[in-house]
């Protein structure tokens, strides 16, 4: 079913797991780390925090380096290579983030699939549903500690491994078109759609591993404008917002 038309929301999620792209993390158009654009982000997180939701986030890196775009650029650098450089940039993006939600109030912990004792705890799944049970907001870096693998395919691992409802994929655009909306003005916007249609339209809002996990054991995913005020919020009180991906026969 691919749809342009309104259509019923999720049910109100418990547990979230957030993807934010590390753009996300600089201003339009620039690179490196943001402060104010990390409180922004923040702001949300722990305003949805304090609702009772319990949040995973994560992140990724591509504000300070993508590793297969490095990788194409640089020949004398092995993809291997390329591809861990980028999750040491998510650990970086983690730390900014997890100073400026506990600067807002809000407890956290940091965690990271690539061993990195002196600034974060080892990632550890039930040891990470602990921390969530608790309240406090879950910055999971580093991907899955493989290369090879994007962070929204580690998103759709660390979903399924910590029992979220629902994926929240947050973007820079209003939820899935047909087309980029900025070089086609004219493109269809999806209010909802099947994971199939998503993989077989190579719609690459997230990659299609990332897709064939969460239809593989049914995980919604629902993308939407972070930067749109309480997009986030209203997401996880039930509302609409953006694109949901899910089952035909959900």
């Amino acid at each position: 079913m691919t749809s342009n038309a309104s259509s019923s929301s999720l049910s109100r999620p418990r547990r979230v797991l957030l993807k934010i792209s590390g753009e996300s993390f600089c201003p339009e158009n620039d690179r490196g780390v943001s402060m104010d654009s990390v409180n922004h982000l923040a702001a949300q997180i722990v305003d949805v925090a304090q609702s009772g939701v319990q949040i995973a986030v994560v992140m990724g890196g591509g504000n300070i380096l993508r590793g297969a775009q490095f990788k194409a650029a640089n020949s004398s650098i092995q993809e291997a290579t390329a591809h861990y450089m980028g999750m040491l940039a998510t650990v970086i993006n983690g730390l900014a983030l997890q100073d400026a939600i506990e600067a807002q109030g809000q407890p956290t912990r940091l965690m990271t699939a690539l061993p990195m004792d002196v600034v974060a705890e080892p990632y550890i799944r039930r040891r990470a549903q602990r921390h969530l049970e608790k309240g406090r907001v879950v910055i999971l870096a580093g991907g899955t500690g493989s290369p090879f693998v994007t962070t929204d395919t580690a998103a759709a691992q660390r979903a399924l491994e910590l029992e979220a409802d629902v994926i929240l994929k947050a973007t820079k655009v209003d939820g899935i078109y047909s087309e980029d909306p900025k070089k086609n003005p004219n493109a269809t916007f999806y209010s909802e759609l099947t994971y199939e249609d998503a993989i077989r339209q190579n719609l690459r809002v997230m990659d299609s591993e990332a897709f064939a996990k969460c239809a593989e054991h049914n995980m919604p995913i629902m993308v939407f404008n972070f930067r749109e005020p309480d997009n986030f919020k209203k997401a996880v009180q039930g509302e609409h917002v953006g694109t949901i991906v899910r089952s035909a026969k959900n």
